[in-house]
């Protein structure tokens, strides 16, 4: 792995975690304890980091977990029309799990009003978000707390799934490819994705346009574990057919006119 792929990747985990320590991150990239370092001096040098002694954190982190509102503002535009389309899927009477992210909360807000829907999730804004709202019970995991992502992981939360049965999952991801399936920046969360999908009946994988052909840090699986993909209109067309070719079910997202 190249220097800036990997501080890439750093970087990618540190939106994950918050914050991690130089030891860990050697062993994860099988890298020197002194080349983390310097990738860390990088990565404060270009304003993303805090180094501490031993590690790292990511910046803002505090101004984040006050407000209650997710780091990743991404694409927002793209990941707001999916989450209404996403919305538009759930059905009065089910039980849904809404995985943590910044699609699966725009989903969240496509639910304020609506009645007689069970949500569990792992994220606490989006608790927060609808547990005000009478005709929805939400349910939340235990779990270890990533302020980044305002979400409960670990095999906590992952153990909370033993047992349950759902209707339908809204699961994110930070990266789809044919190659390497769903992936994700965090190790600890693998375990938490693969317990929600085998507690549903239908998962839907939800992610905008640049997280297709992407590649995270540590593998879930092949996309043949879940059973279809919400995206936006900016797939890239020749991406969009190798899927299609592959059997895997792709719903487009589309701005109402």
């Amino acid at each position: 792995m190249l220097a800036n792929q990997r501080r890439d990747k750093i970087l990618e985990l540190l939106k994950e975690d918050g914050s991690a320590k130089v030891i860990k991150l050697a062993k994860i990239f099988k890298v020197s304890e002194v080349t983390i370092r310097q990738d860390l001096e990088k990565l404060e040098k270009d304003g993303f980091i805090k180094r501490e002694h031993g590690g790292a954190f990511l910046k803002n982190v505090e101004d984040s977990v006050k407000s209650f509102i997710p780091l990743n503002k991404d694409n927002l535009d793209k990941k707001q029309i999916i989450g209404k389309v996403a919305a538009d899927l759930i059905e009065t009477g089910e039980i849904i799990i809404l995985d943590s992210g910044s699609t699966t909360t725009e989903i969240a807000k496509n639910l304020i009003g609506r009645k007689g829907i069970t949500v569990i999730t792992n994220a606490l804004n989006i608790a927060l978000m609808l547990g005000a709202e009478s005709g929805i019970e939400v349910i939340v995991t235990g779990g270890e707390f990533k302020p980044p992502t305002l979400s409960l992981t670990g095999q906590k939360a992952a153990t909370f799934f033993e047992d349950i049965h759902v209707d339908k999952l809204f699961l994110a991801t930070a990266g789809i490819s044919l190659r390497s399936g769903l992936t994700y920046p965090s190790i600890s969360d693998i375990v938490v994705k693969k317990a929600m999908i085998d507690a549903a009946d239908t998962t839907y994988l939800v992610a905008d346009s640049s997280k297709i052909g992407k590649n995270a840090f540590a593998s879930l699986g092949a996309l043949s574990l879940i059973d279809f993909i919400i995206t936006d209109e900016a797939i890239d067309k020749n991406r969009l057919q190798l899927f299609r070719d592959h059997e895997i079910e792709i719903l487009i997202a589309k701005e109402d006119k």
